[in-house]
């Protein structure tokens, strides 16, 4: 059984990660979302090696990190969703990874991410 400490950090991680999906949602674009998790899960795919403790990003991570910052608003909302979903059934992510991602692959985000700014 979990502790308690384990579930609020986790719940904090995931809600970092909600934070991080709505960095990636904010420039005014309109548009009906035409990405499933299915194009998400297929774009991330390659990050998952990295988050759970790879040296770096593949090219083909950070080509999806890119690709789903590039979509229309919409789509992005729809992204952040799937991420948080795919975040939930993977076992093993460094978080502190994750909250690196944007920054590794060249995508700036307004501010730092990290669990502990989330308890």
């Amino acid at each position: 059984m979990a502790s308690s400490a384990a579930v609020v950090i986790k719940l904090a991680c995931t809600t970092t990660l909600l934070l991080l999906c709505m960095v990636l949602t904010t420039p005014p674009q309109q548009a009906e979302a035409a990405i499933t998790c299915g194009v998400v899960t297929s774009k991330l795919t390659p990050c998952i090696s990295f988050l759970k403790g790879g040296p770096a990003p593949a090219a083909a991570c950070c080509n999806g990190v890119r690709f789903i910052r590039a979509a229309p608003l919409a789509d992005r909302r729809t992204a952040c969703s799937c991420i948080v979903d795919l975040a939930k059934s993977l076992s093993g992510i460094n978080y502190g990874k994750a909250f690196s991602l944007p920054g590794k692959c060249g995508v700036s985000i307004p501010f730092a991410l990290s669990c502990s700014t989330m308890q």
